[in-house]
């Protein structure tokens, strides 16, 4: 990969993360104008599908093997759930949390549950060993969530005391 490219996929990837917190804000105004989370959800799915369908179908994409469909693992099809999980609780947490303390904590479980799966190799995934340096990366990414949620609250009584 040439470091034009690879830059290029990490900007992507810098993209994809900042999209994050739009989805959220802006699905946590949704579901309070329709008059309950799971409405957001279910809107923000719809109209996932059909964004995504012309895109699929002006790709003239083929359709996948049935065979592969009727005998994949009832894990596969769980990433759909995993995403209705994340985009609800968003709605109802981020006006709690605020953007910047939901988006931390999200990452930080994200990183959390990365490791085990890399360590493990799950779900076809290349191992990784757990590795000091990797440890410390996420000690440091949590240390940096509990500064971005409670850093406030803390300097506050820091001040007070002196």
């Amino acid at each position: 990969m040439n470091t034009l490219h690879g830059i290029g996929l990490l900007l992507l990837a810098v993209f994809a993360g900042a999209v994050v917190p739009l989805q959220s804000a802006i699905n946590f105004n949704l579901g309070r104008g329709l008059g309950h989370p799971l409405w957001a959800t279910l809107a923000s799915l719809l109209v996932s599908i059909g964004v995504l369908l012309p895109i699929v179908l002006a790709m003239r994409l083929p359709l996948p093997s049935m065979a592969f469909i009727t005998k994949a693992p009832l894990w596969m099809w769980a990433g759909g759930a995993f995403g209705v999980c994340f985009i609800s609780l968003a709605v109802v947490l981020l006006p709690r949390l605020g953007a910047s303390g939901f988006l931390a904590l999200s990452l930080a479980g994200q990183v959390v549950a990365s490791l085990v799966l890399d360590h493990f190799g799950w779900f076809g995934l290349l191992e990784r060993q757990v590795s000091l340096p990797r440890m410390a990366g996420a000690l440091l990414l949590v240390g940096g969530v509990v500064l971005i949620q409670f850093g406030d609250a803390v300097g506050k009584a820091v001040t007070a005391t002196s």
